[in-house]
C-alpha cells in the first residue's frame, strides 16, 4: 500500500492544482500563464491519450490526459509524446509538464529523503519520483530553462538544473514540510510561499544565535548536573533531545510577538524536569528537594517529580506571558484534552473569543503519538464549536525509539508518527534536532500559520534518547547499532557551539562561558537553603447556599418556559414546552427536566456560567432536557435554534451568566478530560459532564482514576466538575443499566469528591446549586435516573425548591410517629429502586418503612443514625440495591452500616447475587430479578 502510495501521489497531489488551473483556462484563456495556456491549447487540439472525443466533455480527458501523462515512465511518455504530437512546441510543453510534476513530487514527499536524523544510523531510501528522469527528463534538459511561475524559487525563470538544486534545498534539508495534504489552495500556497521564498533555511541575527546556544546550555547543565549528583534517580532526560529547550523558549518568546498571553502546554515524563526549571520557571531549589525527598508542600499524598506541573509568568522583550505545564500521570498523552480545556478556558477568562490569545502546546512522544487513542480522539475536537481552542502546536520529541521498540515493522502501520494529525490536515515540520536555528524557524513558522488561519500545526523534532527509557535502562541489549551511534554524538550544543565559532557569532572562549555559567548557577541554588514553609490547604468553610425564593423561581420558569413567535416546534417538543408552561403556573408539579432546567436558571441569573457537554447533551439522550430547541422549518431564525436560558433577564435585563451546551463529539476520554482541564482554570461555573449512558464512562477510566479522583491528593490541584451518569436497571441490557457506582466509592477517600444518587427534582436542583456555590470545590458524581425523568411520583413543587438544602439522608415521611415504637424492620435503599420499593409497600398493604440514602459519599453516617434512632425496636435492617451484590454501593456501605446498627439489630442484603455482567439481557430475567429483591427487601 505503502508504494502504491509513493507511485501515485499526483492523484493526491498535483491532479486539484492542474483542475484549478485548467478551470481559470476554460474561464479565461488570458487568465492561465503563458505555459499553461499554450500546453492547454495544444493539448485541446490533439486526440486525448485514451482516444476520447474531447469536444463532448474537454474538462476530465484533458485533466485525465495531464495525469496520466506526467505518471507514466519515460518510455511511455515519449509514445505518448509523438501520439499527441510532433511539433515541437508541444514537445517543449510536455517537458514542461514533467517539470511541474518534479515539482510537485519535492513537495509531496521530498521531506522523505531530507536530513532530518542526527544519528544517521539507518541508510536513505532513494525515491525515483525525485529524479528528472522519472519524468522523462534528460541530462541534455539540465540545461534548458523552463517557467517558475508556479513557485516561489526564483524571481524569473530557471535551468532544470537550478530548479532541481533550489527543490532539494527546500524540501530535503533539515526542515521539511507536508502541506500538499490540505485542501485548501490558499493554506497550500501559503506554504510553498515561506518555504520557497527562503528555500527552508532560517535567517537569524547573532543576538538570536546566542540565544539559542544560552538555551542548550541551560539544558545540557541541569541534564549533566543532575546525572552526576543523583545518580540512579528517575528522571526521563532530555539528552540528545536538548534542543527541546530553544524551541519552547522560541513558542513563548516569539508567541508573544504575536499577541500570545498565555500557553497552556502538556506532556508526559521526557525532558519534563527539564522543561519545569528552563521554560517555566520552576525554582531549581524545588526540584532539587524533591530529588533529596523533602516536601515543603505536605499533599496527602504526592506524586513523583517527574508527574508534577507548574504555573508562571514570563518577561519578554513583547510583555509577559503566562505559561503552565498540565500535571500529568504515567498515562501519557491523557494529559493532551486537559490541555485544552485548561486553554479553552484561559481564552473565554480573557475575553479571547477566538483563542488566539492562548496557545495550547501537546509535547508528544513519537511512540505514543501514533499509539495512544486519545490523541486522535483530541485531534477530533480541534475545531468543534464546544471544544475548539483556535489551534494548537503539537510537538513530537521523535527519539526514534518507544521503551524498546524501534523497528519500522513494530511501531506504527504509517509512515511518519506523525501521519495521525493527516486526518484534520495538519500541516506537519519534520526538523533535525541537531540545527538549532531550523527548530527556531520551525517554531516561527507553526506560529505564522497558526495566526493566519487559527488552526494546528506538528513539528516533529527528530532526535534521539542518550539513555534508556530511564537511567537505569541499558537499550544497548535491544539497540546496539542505535546507542552505537549514540555513543558518538557528541551533542547538539557542542556541534552548535562549533558551528557558531566557525562563523565568527562568539569565540571558543565566550561558548565555554555559556556552560560555566550554568554549572555555577546550579551549584549556588543546591548550596541555598531550603525552605521548609508549608503551604496552607485549609478550604474555607461552605456557605449556606439560599435557594431563590419561590416568586424569583416561577418568574425564571416562565421565562424557559417561552418559546418565541413563530419557532416552529416539533410536536413532542412543543407539548414539553406546554408541560413546562404548566409548571411554571402551578398546574402541574415540577419534573426532573424542570428542576434541572430551574438550577441552571438560578445559578445565571446569580452570575455563575454553567457548562454542559456530552454526547447528545443539549436534547439529552432521554429526551428530557431540550435545552436548545430546533425551529422545524429553519426559516424564522438564522441558525435554526432557540436556547431559552440564553434569554434570562434580572431585574436590570441582564443575565450575567454564560450558558454553554455542547454535543460532543463521540468520545468519553477526551472530552471528559477536556471538562476536568477547563474546571482546573475556570473554578467559578459550574461545569457537566454528561455520558450518554452511565456505563459509557468506563472509556474514560484513566481520567476519573488519575485526575478526577486523585489530582487533589497528589498535586493539590482542584476541580469542581460534574458528572451525570445515567444510571438504572430498566431491562435494556448490560451495556445500559449500570454506571458502576462501584467503582466511584472504591475511588472515594480523604475526602476527594461527592458521589450522589438524588431521587427528586428539588434534590437534584439543590446539590447543583451547593457543587456551584461551594467554598471546598471538589468533583461531583451524581447516578442521574432514565425512568424517574417522567415517573409521575418523581415530582417536587416550588416551595421544596425555594425552601431547605440537600438532604444526605431522605427519611420515610409516611409512617407515622405513633407508630415508630413498634417497627422492627427498615429498609435503606439510594436510588430510584426506592419507587419500586414504595410501589410494592402499596400494593401490599406493608409499613415497612423505607429510608433513601441521596448521597453516597461523604457517607451521611450521623443523619442515617439519627434516622435509624426513631425506631427504637428495630431487629433488622435491611439494605436493599438492585445491582449485583459485587456491584453497586452494597461493598462500600456494608462497613458503614453495621457501625450505625442498633443493639442487638442485624444487617440484612437484599439484591441480586453477584454476577459478571451488570444487568440480564432478556427483558423477562430483569422483570423477575427486580420482583424479587423487593420482595426480598420487605421478607427477607
Amino acid at each position: 500500500m505503502l508504494k502504491e502510495r509513493q507511485s501515485s501521489f499526483l492523484f493526491g497531489g498535483n491532479a486539484p492544482y492542474v483542475e484549478e488551473q485548467y478551470e481559470t483556462y476554460l474561464a479565461d484563456p488570458d487568465a492561465a500563464t503563458g505555459e499553461w495556456r499554450a500546453w492547454f491549447d495544444a493539448l485541446r487540439e490533439t486526440p486525448a491519450i485514451d482516444g476520447s472525443d474531447r469536444d463532448d466533455e474537454p474538462h476530465a480527458p484533458v485533466i485525465s490526459s495531464f495525469v496520466e501523462l506526467a505518471k507514466r515512465p519515460p518510455r511511455a511518455i515519449a509514445h505518448a509524446d509523438t501520439t499527441l504530437a510532433n511539433d515541437a512546441g508541444l514537445g517543449l510543453a510536455r517537458k514542461q509538464v514533467a517539470v511541474q510534476s518534479l515539482i510537485a513530487a519535492f513537495r509531496m514527499i521530498g521531506t522523505r529523503t531530507g536530513d532530518l536524523d542526527p544519528l544517521m544510523w539507518t541508510p536513505p531510501r532513494a525515491y525515483a519520483e525525485l529524479t528528472p528522469a522519472y519524468y522523462g527528463l534528460t541530462a541534455a534538459d539540465m540545461a534548458t530553462i523552463f517557467s517558475t511561475a508556479d513557485t516561489f524559487l526564483f524571481d524569473d525563470d530557471a535551468t532544470l538544473k537550478e530548479l532541481v538544486a533550489a527543490l532539494k534545498q527546500t524540501y530535503t534539508g533539515t526542515l521539511g514540510a507536508e502541506f500538499m495534504h490540505l485542501t485548501d489552495a490558499e493554506q497550500r500556497r501559503w506554504w510553498q510561499m515561506q518555504l520557497e521564498s527562503t528555500r527552508a533555511r532560517p535567517s537569524l541575527q547573532a543576538t538570536e544565535k546566542r540565544r539559542l546556544l544560552e538555551r542548550l546550555s541551560a539544558a545540557e547543565g541541569l541534564e549533566k548536573y543532575l546525572h552526576a549528583r543523583y545518580v540512579g534517580q528517575k528522571r526521563f532526560s532530555l539528552e540528545g533531545a536538548e534542543s527541546l529547550v530553544p524551541m519552547l523558549d522560541e513558542v513563548v518568546r516569539y508567541g508573544a510577538s504575536k499577541k500570545l498571553r498565555a500557553v497552556v502546554m502538556g506532556m508526559a515524563h521526557r525532558g519534563r524536569l527539564n522543561v519545569l526549571v528552563n521554560i517555566v520557571g520552576k525554582p531549581l531549589r524545588a526540584l532539587f528537594d524533591e530529588f533529596d525527598g523533602k516536601d515543603p508542600e505536605r499533599l496527602t499524598a504526592g506524586d513523583v517529580k517527574y508527574h508534577k506541573g507548574f504555573t508562571s509568568t514570563v518577561d519578554t522583550p513583547d510583555g509577559p506571558v503566562e505559561v503552565m505545564l498540565a500535571f500529568n500521570p504515567s498515562h501519557l498523552e491523557i494529559v493532551n484534552p486537559v490541555v485544552q480545556g485548561m486553554a479553552r478556558a484561559k481564552g473565554e477568562l480573557l475575553g479571547s473569543a477566538d483563542g488566539v490569545e492562548v496557545l495550547p502546546v501537546e509535547i508528544h512522544g513519537d511512540a505514543a503519538m501514533s499509539g495512544q487513542g486519545v490523541v486522535m480522539e483530541t485531534l477530533s475536537l480541534s475545531y468543534t464549536r464546544g471544544h475548539g481552542t483556535g489551534g494548537t502546536v503539537h510537538i513530537v520529541v521523535n527519539n526514534q525509539i518507544g521503551f524498546t521498540t524501534s523497528d519500522p515493522r513494530d511501531t506504527r502501520s504509517s509512515f511518519y508518527t506523525t501521519d495521525v494529525a493527516k486526518m484534520i490536515e495538519a500541516p506537519i515540520l519534520h526538523v533535525n534536532g541537531d540545527d538549532p536555528e531550523a527548530v527556531a524557524m520551525a517554531v516561527r513558522l507553526a506560529l505564522d500559520y497558526r495566526t493566519a488561519f487559527k488552526r494546528s500545526v506538528v513539528i516533529d523534532l527528530v532526535c534521539f534518547r542518550k539513555f534508556g527509557h530511564q537511567e537505569q535502562d541499558t537499550p544497548g541489549i535491544t539497540q546496539p547499532l542505535m546507542y552505537r551511534a549514540i555513543a558518538s554524538h557528541p551533542g547538539v550544543r557542542t556541534r552548535y557551539a562549533q558551528k557558531l565559532v566557525q562563523q565568527g557569532v562568539l569565540t571558543a572562549e565566550e561558548a565555554e562561558g555559556y556552560v560555566g555559567e550554568r554549572r555555577e548557577l546550579l551549584k549556588r541554588a543546591n548550596e541555598t537553603d531550603s525552605s521548609e514553609a508549608v503551604s496552607s490547604r485549609e478550604e474555607a468553610p461552605s456557605p449556606a447556599h439560599p435557594a431563590p425564593s419561590t416568586k424569583a423561581l416561577r418568574s425564571l420558569a416562565h421565562q424557559i418556559s417561552t418559546a418565541p413567535e413563530g419557532l416552529a416546534l416539533h410536536p413532542l417538543v412543543k407539548k414539553m414546552i406546554t408541560g413546562r408552561q404548566e409548571m411554571a403556573s402551578g398546574k402541574r408539579p415540577l419534573d426532573w427536566g424542570m428542576g434541572e432546567h430551574l438550577a441552571f436558571a438560578s445559578l445565571l441569573a446569580d452570575g455563575i456560567s454553567v457548562r454542559l457537554s456530552g454526547q447528545d447533551s443539549a436534547r439529552g439522550t432521554f429526551n428530557h432536557r431540550h435545552a436548545v430547541l430546533h425551529d422545524q422549518t429553519r426559516m424564522n431564525r438564522p441558525d435554526g435554534v432557540y436556547i431559552p436560558l440564553d434569554h434570562l433577564a434580572d431585574a436590570s435585563g441582564n443575565a450575567p451568566g454564560r450558558f454553554s451546551v455542547t454535543n460532543s463529539i463521540l468520545s468519553e476520554a477526551a472530552v471528559l478530560a477536556f471538562e476536568y482541564g477547563y474546571t482546573t482554570v475556570n473554578r467559578d461555573a459550574l461545569v457537566i459532564w454528561e455520558a450518554q449512558f452511565g456505563d459509557f464512562a468506563n472509556g474514560a477510566q484513566v481520567v476519573i482514576d488519575q485526575f478526577i479522583a486523585a489530582a487533589a491528593a497528589k498535586w493539590g490541584q482542584r476541580s469542581g466538575l460534574t458528572l451525570f451518569l445515567p444510571h438504572g436497571q430498566e431491562g435494556a441490557g448490560p451495556e445500559h443499566a449500570s454506571a458502576r457506582l462501584e467503582r466511584y466509592l472504591q475511588l472515594s477517600a480523604q475526602d476527594n469528591m461527592r458521589v450522589a444518587q438524588p431521587t427528586t427534582p428539588a434534590q437534584l436542583f439543590h446539590l447543583l446549586r451547593r457543587q456551584a456555590l461551594a467554598a471546598d470545590r471538589r468533583p461531583l458524581v451524581v447516578m442521574t435516573p432514565k425512568s424517574l425523568l417522567r415517573h409521575p411520583e418523581a415530582v417536587s413543587t416550588f416551595e421544596a425548591l425555594s425552601e431547605g438544602d440537600f438532604r444526605e439522608v431522605l427519611p420515610d415521611t409516611q409512617v407515622e410517629a405513633s407508630r415508630a415504637s413498634s417497627v422492627e424492620r427498615v429498609i435503606v435503599a439510594t436510588g430510584k429502586v426506592y419507587y419500586e420499593l414504595l410501589e410494592h409497600r402499596r400494593a401490599n398493604a406493608a409499613d415497612t418503612p423505607i429510608i433513601r440514602v441521596e448521597q453516597l459519599y461523604p457517607f451521611p453516617a450521623k443523619q442515617l443514625a439519627a434516622e435509624l434512632a426513631r425506631y427504637p425496636n428495630l431487629k433488622t435492617v435491611a439494605w436493599c440495591q438492585e445491582e449485583s451484590r459485587n456491584q453497586g454501593a452494597w461493598s462500600f456501605v456494608e462497613p458503614q452500616l453495621r457501625g450505625l446498627l442498633p443493639t442487638g439489630a442485624k444487617l440484612a442484603y437484599a439484591g441480586p447475587d453477584a454476577g459478571a455482567s451488570t444487568a440480564p439481557g432478556y427483558h423477562s430475567a430483569h422483570v423477575a430479578r427486580q420482583s424479587a429483591l423487593v420482595e426480598q427487601a420487605f421478607t427477607g
